[in-house]
């Protein structure tokens, strides 16, 4: 029936009713407001009931929305009293009993019931308005593909970077935003300064190049993976944060009997705890130490003793008697 659809502009929804019986009930058909489909429904008695609430078969899944909301009831054959608004609600809607509103039945001829939100809210209190999700996200996509531009062509380009292979260029002001080492370079009258040169031998071209594009923003994830363990090296030694904590997490995702040795020594290299916690639970815990027994000489002929003595105690732990 026609009655039962919901217009909707902005955040209004408005239900337009041609006639409403003693003991009707009547539910409308979804409408769609903020992320979540809605519904009004009404009851007529002695009062007529009026709720509102949300798709429950996703409140069910997701956390319910928060919803901060006014009323009004409109009717033209409603004499000097054409219309009635409820005060502002503030309340989390999950299903058809968390609201009701209750209006004197005295209302006569068609119907129409309108929704104002003046505030919606996710999960975790996130606001729905304004639509920031979006907008970042299309602002973020705009950003990238502008710094993309600015890598690849030069454009604007200030500094030179030479590894051992190559050189590529660079923009002074992306690199200081990420690291302060870069920073501190730019910022005083070093070589660096003068020049307007980095001299990073202790890396590939290739790596260098995964280095700057992830400072840009605009890294494949293969590229991510292939080079890793110098990018690794190069968050410690340039103090991007950001950085080593995103190549700690991927070590951490393909621990094995072939590297596991060696990501230790990573671990105690690069300060890395979570690495190192897993490394020793991968050996220890889970009784891999057996597979790589024939490596542990070559291995302890360069670990430190501060890592010898944590694989010592780990050992007492695992293997102490019931």
């Amino acid at each position: 029936m026609a009655e039962h659809k919901v217009e909707t502009i902005s955040r209004l929804a408005q239900w337009r009713i041609d006639n409403v019986g003693p003991g009707s009930y009547i539910i409308s058909k979804p409408f769609k407001l903020g992320n979540w489909n809605w519904y009004f429904s009404i009851e007529k008695n002695r009062y007529l009931y009026i709720h509102l609430f949300p798709d429950q078969s996703r409140s069910s899944k997701e956390p319910p929305p928060f919803a901060r909301f006014v009323l009004r009831i409109l009717s033209s054959a409603n004499g000097r009293q054409p219309y009635i608004s409820s005060p502002v609600y503030e309340r989390q809607l999950r299903t058809k009993d968390d609201f009701v509103w209750p209006v004197d039945s005295g209302f006569k001829g068609p119907l129409v019931i309108s929704v104002e939100f003046l505030d919606l809210k996710g999960g975790e209190a996130t606001p729905v308005w304004p639509t920031g999700g979006l907008m970042q996200s299309l602002s973020t996509q705009s950003c990238l593909k502008c710094l993309s531009r600015m890598l690849e062509e030069g454009i604007h380009a200030d500094v030179t970077i030479n590894t051992a292979e190559g050189s590529l260029k660079a923009h002074k002001a992306i690199l200081s935003a990420y690291s302060p080492v870069f920073q501190s370079m730019f910022s005083h009258d070093l070589k660096e300064t003068v020049s307007s040169t980095i001299d990073i031998e202790d890396m590939s071209l290739e790596s260098c190049t995964a280095l700057v594009s992830y400072l840009y923003g605009t890294i494949k994830q293969e590229d991510f993976w292939m080079h890793r363990l110098a990018l690794l090296g190069a968050a410690n030694k340039y103090d991007i944060s950001e950085l080593k904590d995103a190549c700690e997490e991927s070590l951490m995702e393909d621990i094995n009997s072939g590297n596991v040795l060696e990501r230790l020594q990573e671990a105690g290299l690069y300060q890395l705890p979570k690495l190192k916690k897993g490394c020793l639970l991968y050996l220890f815990g889970f009784g891999k130490i057996f597979d790589v027994r024939h490596e542990m000489d070559g291995f302890f002929k360069y670990a430190d003793r501060e890592l010898m003595t944590e694989m010592f105690q780990e050992v007492l732990t695992s293997w102490k008697p019931a």
